[in-house]
């Protein structure tokens, strides 16, 4: 594994400075930059694609939590804030952990090792996570967890693991976010997980049916069809 980039979010200059210098002495995380908002910080994230960001939750204009939410896909999570009520919130998120100012180097040590476990595997290209409000509850869904996506009218509706959410895309536009190698579109209104398939069986007009590991099967339409026997030799 390779260096791991990382941004620091706070709309605090002396938190940030303190941050930067807490992280030095870390040889495999490389500091690509530094926000003071929201709106900063997510211009950032889309040009420099983070593999980590310490985010801050209390920010003017937008919350930490609102900027995650405009993200289409979230690198992994460490935040950082004064504020500890929500500690709560931001573990039944998945964060990847939870730092409360001011920062014991020792807390910051045990984050930084859950870092290295979570991140070891994954490709700093493509993050790994989505993060979904509905509601006053939050998401953070790793893709990986995702199985099936469907278009209901301008939204999407995710499916992972036994839940299922709305998220603010339509199918077209998270579609052109997500791993072609990993999820396939095999209608106008669905999309699949290939990892989740179970068994792939034409019908009598050569349409594919896919029967997912949770045993739900969905048709693909045959121009889609087509598509997924040219790509998979099938």
């Amino acid at each position: 594994m390779g260096k791991l980039g990382y941004l620091i979010i706070d709309d605090e200059r002396l938190a940030r400075e303190e941050m930067k210098w807490s992280l030095k002495p870390y040889a495999d995380l490389e500091f690509l930059g530094e926000a003071s908002n929201a709106f900063q910080a997510e211009e950032l994230m889309n040009s420099l694609h983070p593999d980590l960001i310490f985010l801050d939750v209390q920010m003017p204009g937008k919350t930490g939590f609102e900027l995650l939410e405009a993200l289409d896909h979230v690198p992994a999570v460490i935040f950082t804030t004064a504020f500890d009520q929500y500690a709560v919130k931001a573990f039944e998120l998945n964060a990847l952990d939870y730092l409360v100012k001011p920062i014991r180097q020792e807390r910051l040590e045990k984050a930084i090792l859950k870092v290295r476990q979570q991140l070891q595997n994954t490709s700093a290209t493509k993050p790994a996570h989505l993060f979904v409000k509905e509601g006053e509850k939050y998401h953070f869904i790793a893709l990986n967890d995702l199985y099936l996506i469907e278009s209901i009218g301008n939204y999407a509706r995710l499916y992972f693991k036994h839940e299922k959410v709305f998220f603010k895309r339509s199918l077209s536009q998270l579609e052109k976010t997500l791993d072609p190698n990993l999820f396939f579109r095999i209608n106008r209104n669905t999309i699949i997980n290939t990892s989740f398939i179970e068994q792939v069986t034409p019908d009598a007009n050569g349409r594919l049916s896919f029967r997912l590991k949770n045993n739900e099967s969905y048709t693909a339409s045959n121009r889609q069809s087509a598509l997924f026997k040219s790509r998979n030799m099938f």
